[in-house]
């Protein structure tokens, strides 16, 4: 059972998953040691995985875009074929005036254009509504962080691939897979972190939280969307949320341990300063949920 400390320690690592132990422990109230020995229960258990995740843009997908689906017939069809599309980084079937949602990750406006054609073809789909991201506040499974202008060679890249599968390999381990030296291989993995191509975060069990429950929304608002979308980011139970245009001014994911809770977080959304026509579904079962820069580890070069 996971208590307040625990649950401490894993926002901590959500937003530095390389915290050094001391830093941890300052922030806890607990010794280093006892800090050390808490993290590697946390990974042991399954409650967290510390990977790094690669921004979006690195790999071509920095458009987003949620697509909601007017079904006919089955939804199963359409799921199966939404899962094995590469542009597709979220499916499911969903409660409310659409049977299923996905979202989609491409490189610009031409190919999310071009990705809408091929959904519209998939089996039973008799219409599909798009809302394009324009800036993403928080996102559990893709770094939102600046991506800045950087050049990487193929040392480069093997850093990235080693961060991606343990995101607190120590400098000595990453030097020695490498093959640099290990002031050479932090100078580098630094250079990575504060560009904003790999961000080293927590990946949450929802298990081990008992986010038991998922619901997404979409909501039009008076005034400024992005300010709006920023503030309802820092609010507890999102997951997800993102600002742009089309069908809403603000779409989100709201995850709780039960239904109750999940009402109390959509009703702190409905009285936020701003909010004006708010739109749910219900996630009754995710298909897929894939980080946003993830690729498979024959494609990264070097």
């Amino acid at each position: 059972m996971l208590d307040a400390v625990d649950a401490a320690l894993m926002r901590a690592l959500q937003g530095d998953g390389r915290a050094t132990f001391q830093a941890l422990a300052d922030g806890v109230g607990l010794s280093r040691t006892a800090v050390r020995a808490r993290v590697r229960q946390l990974v042991q258990s399954g409650a967290i995985r510390i990977v790094g995740v690669l921004h979006a843009g690195v790999v071509g997908m920095e458009v987003l875009g949620h697509v909601s689906f007017r079904v006919s017939g089955p939804v199963g069809p359409l799921l199966e074929a939404l899962v094995e599309r590469e542009a597709v980084t979220f499916a499911a079937q969903s409660a409310g005036r659409f049977p299923a949602v996905a979202q989609v990750r491409v490189a610009d406006d031409g190919a999310l254009t071009k990705e809408l054609t091929d959904l519209r073809s998939l089996p039973g789909v008799e219409g599909a509504e798009v809302f394009r991201a324009n800036a993403v506040f928080k996102d559990a499974h893709s770094s939102v962080r600046e991506l800045r202008d950087i050049e990487l060679d193929a040392l480069d890249w093997r850093l990235v691939r080693q961060l991606l599968k343990d995101g607190r390999a120590s400098y000595a381990d990453l030097a020695r897979q490498v093959g640099l030296s290990q002031a050479a291989a932090r100078s580098r993995v630094v250079r990575l972190l504060n560009s904003g191509v790999v961000h080293v975060t927590a990946l949450v069990e929802p298990s081990a939280v008992g986010a038991n429950e998922q619901l997404g929304f979409g909501l039009r608002c008076r005034g400024d969307a992005e300010a709006l979308g920023s503030a309802l980011a820092n609010m507890p139970r999102v997951s997800f949320m993102a600002s742009g245009f089309g069908r809403y001014d603000i779409i989100g994911t709201l995850t709780a341990p039960d239904r109750c809770q999940l009402v109390e977080a959509l009703e702190s959304v409905r009285s936020a300063p701003g909010v004006g026509y708010v739109e749910t579904w219900d996630h009754l079962s995710v298909r897929k949920e894939r980080r946003g820069g993830e690729r498979p580890v024959e494609w990264f070069p070097g």
